[in-house]
């Protein structure tokens, strides 16, 4: 069970590495948005993304046995990075498999930080799989992107600081993957006394997340296609599709060009570098997928930043930010 008291043991248990990311107005989002937009930069945090906050809860709650044998996981990115920064913080061996595809800056990053390396499939899931077949052949303990309380909690911590640092927020809209970092945020807001809605944004290649909500039940996409890694699942989970269903107001797609003029808009006017997926939450008010009240307290999760430099131009060649 992840309850309120869960979520604070995990910020204090991270609290020594985690950094509080800051909290900007945009007057140009809320212009647009008709809303006053206070971005979170997540995209800040260590490592340059939020999922150190939930490698970090994990590997801090294994007994010393798991911690001597290693740690094993598969990412697009930015949880590979989380779990080896995390696990070289802790003295901690671990493995990460990457999709074939993952950025050149990703895979550098995450070896930099200490993880060994291995790319393999065209996705997340196939990455997975090879994951899980080391973790059986080499007795390694598996730290998943997003199904595990332990990461969820860890996850949550970034929904706490929003709620203590701006406490007359109503909406947080939040980018969806696996869908651990807005479990974590939508129990962080539901076991606090502000009444704020949580809105999850997903890409339009990649909505696993309303499939399934919709369903009643899992629904595994045969394919994804977005140019946002860090969203490009194929599945959420069994625990998170629980909570999002459970607390989470609305589900919205955007597409990959809104995306893409989102990463010029942040870059032009606010001088915040995202990604894809920590640019999606910014998508969802330019493409209208959320329509705020007038002057509504409006909180975007910027989750990440971690964008191959090589690829930036092809984010700015997209017309008019405005």
């Amino acid at each position: 069970m992840i309850d309120a008291a869960s979520i604070e043991e995990a910020s204090d248990r991270i609290s020594d590495v985690i950094r509080r990311t800051p909290m900007l107005s945009s007057t140009t989002l809320g212009d647009i948005a008709g809303a006053e937009v206070v971005l979170k930069c997540e995209m800040l945090q260590r490592t340059g993304s939020f999922k150190v906050r939930g490698a970090t809860n994990r590997i801090r709650t294994l007994d010393p046995e798991v911690r001597r044998r290693g740690v094993v996981t598969a990412s697009g990115g930015n949880h590979a990075q989380g779990v080896a920064f995390a696990a070289t913080m802790a003295g901690v061996r671990s493995t990460i498999v990457m999709p074939e595809r993952t950025s050149r800056a990703k895979v550098e990053a995450t070896r930099s930080y200490g993880g060994e390396v291995i790319l393999h499939g065209r996705d997340y899931n196939a990455a997975a799989a090879r994951a899980h077949a080391i973790e059986r052949e080499e007795g390694l303990t598996y730290v998943h992107a997003f199904e595990d309380p332990a990461v969820i909690a860890g996850q949550g911590t970034l929904g706490l600081e929003v709620l203590e640092e701006c406490p007359t927020v109503e909406t947080i809209i939040v980018p969806i993957g696996g869908g651990g970092l807005i479990a974590g945020i939508a129990l962080a807001v539901a076991h606090s006394d502000v009444d704020a809605r949580v809105i999850g944004v997903q890409a339009a290649g990649a909505d696993a997340a309303s499939r399934s909500v919709e369903a009643g039940e899992l629904i595994e996409l045969e394919a994804v296609d977005t140019i946002a890694e860090g969203m490009a699942t194929r599945h959420i989970g069994e625990l998170t599709l629980d909570i999002i269903t459970e607390h989470v107001d609305h589900l919205v797609t955007v597409s990959d060009m809104t995306m893409s003029r989102a990463i010029h808009l942040l870059l032009e006017r606010s001088k915040l570098l995202t990604e894809p997926a920590g640019a999606a939450a910014v998508a969802a008010l330019l493409e209208g997928a959320i329509d705020p009240a007038p002057a509504e307290v409006v909180v975007p999760v910027l989750s990440g930043g971690n964008l191959d430099i090589g690829e930036l131009p092809r984010f700015l060649d997209v017309g008019d930010s405005s």
